[in-house]
């Protein structure tokens, strides 16, 4: 090879089980795209999944927090794991690649070699970080218990030709109008193959898979986590990854038969749905929320902010430009006029650590919400 390939052209077929997994899929989606959830009740599931996201991604490659303490350095700016630091930067920086790729998702960005390095790099450095490029050397996967050789990638400088097949096969793909879940499962298969960076591979490659997902009407208003299956399962979901015996990319991995991996993701991906619609079926023939009429009246933008109370008592202007994609002093703007409105009240008046807090009856229509996604 020398770098230059235009075109990938993934070998598979689709067998009465991936057929079957699809059909599921289809229903599962059509039903939770019908079932009205409360905002407030929504905002909390999907926050909470994005939590399970988050922790188990991070956790199939070898992240010690727990969930908890996920939870708490996502939640928290200034909360420490003491000899965990590594550990914390690494969930905040997946869950904060999560916010991008549903963002970017909502606004139907293409799939770009652009997109991915600015999502690697999300990932791997955080917020402020550039795209990053490419690997320039050979990144040799060991198993970490024993040593032994388990895959060879391509080498570095075929990494730039298959990344733009890559890309050019998933934007044609969804031109021809091949169903998302299989587009979204072989991007992941892909990538992961390819490993066009020294770390941060699988993380990038299942969030590639969201990405995919929620683009194309996928996303189920959040309400499903395949990283947490996938961490569940490791055994099957790496056995599924190794389409063939040989370790060497070139050696039978380049042209390998995707059907194996195709009846995992998509038969995973049929579990996890029914799973998001019997939650979401659940949640909405409980007893109907007493919800106050103030309430009603909030616009979007306020339900979506009324929606961050569902895990923290107290909000600060920069949560709500980040939430809302505003300027700082646009969401200081917000929040002043909706003190004003008598929704919000100033919890630390001090300049620089400004916070806000719900009034009375806005705590008691939140509490409400997330005791019943509790139960």
């Amino acid at each position: 090879m020398n770098g230059e390939q235009s075109v990938w052209s993934p070998r598979y077929t689709i067998t009465p089980a991936i057929a079957r997994s699809l059909m599921i899929i289809e229903a599962a989606r059509a039903v939770v795209d019908r079932v009205p959830l409360p905002p407030t009740v929504e905002a909390e599931l999907r926050r909470r999944v994005r939590l399970r996201s988050t922790h188990y991604s991070t956790r199939i490659e070898g992240n010690r927090l727990s969930l908890a303490e996920a939870e708490r350095v996502i939640s928290e700016a200034r909360a420490t794991v003491q000899g965990r630091e590594r550990d914390v930067r690494e969930v905040r920086n997946y869950w904060q690649a999560l916010l991008r790729v549903e963002e970017w998702a909502a606004q139907g960005k293409p799939l770009t070699e652009e997109l991915v390095r600015r999502l690697h790099a999300l990932v791997e450095y955080g917020v402020r970080a550039r795209p990053t490029p490419y690997r320039d050397g050979q990144n040799v996967i060991r198993d970490s218990a024993s040593g032994a050789l388990v895959y060879l990638p391509p080498e570095a400088r075929d990494v730039p030709g298959l990344m733009q097949a890559l890309v050019v096969w998933a934007n044609q793909s969804r031109q021809a109008g091949l169903p998302a879940p299989l587009i979204a499962g072989l991007v992941h298969y892909q990538f992961v193959t390819i490993h066009p960076y020294f770390d941060g591979n699988g993380r990038t490659a299942r969030l590639l898979a969201t990405f995919s997902l929620h683009r194309d009407g996928y996303g189920l208003h959040g309400f499903f986590s395949l990283e947490e299956h996938h961490a569940r399962d490791l055994a099957g979901y790496y056995n599924s990854l190794a389409t063939h015996p040989h370790h060497n990319y070139y050696e039978g991995r380049a042209d390998a038969d995707l059907t194996t991996w195709l009846e995992y993701f998509s038969g995973l991906l049929a579990r996890v749905f029914t799973l998001a619609q019997e939650e979401a079926l659940r949640l909405a023939e409980a007893p109907p929320l007493a919800e106050p009429e103030t309430v009603q009246r909030l616009d979007s933008r306020a339900r979506q902010v009324l929606a961050l109370f569902a895990s923290t008592h107290q909000i600060t202007a920069h949560q709500v430009a980040e939430t809302l994609g505003l300027s700082p002093r646009t969401a200081r703007n917000l929040l002043q006029g909706w003190v004003e409105d008598g929704w919000l009240v100033i919890s630390n008046p001090s300049r620089r650590k400004r916070a806000y807090e719900l009034s009375a009856i806005y705590r008691q229509s939140i509490g409400s919400s997330t005791a019943m996604i509790s139960e």
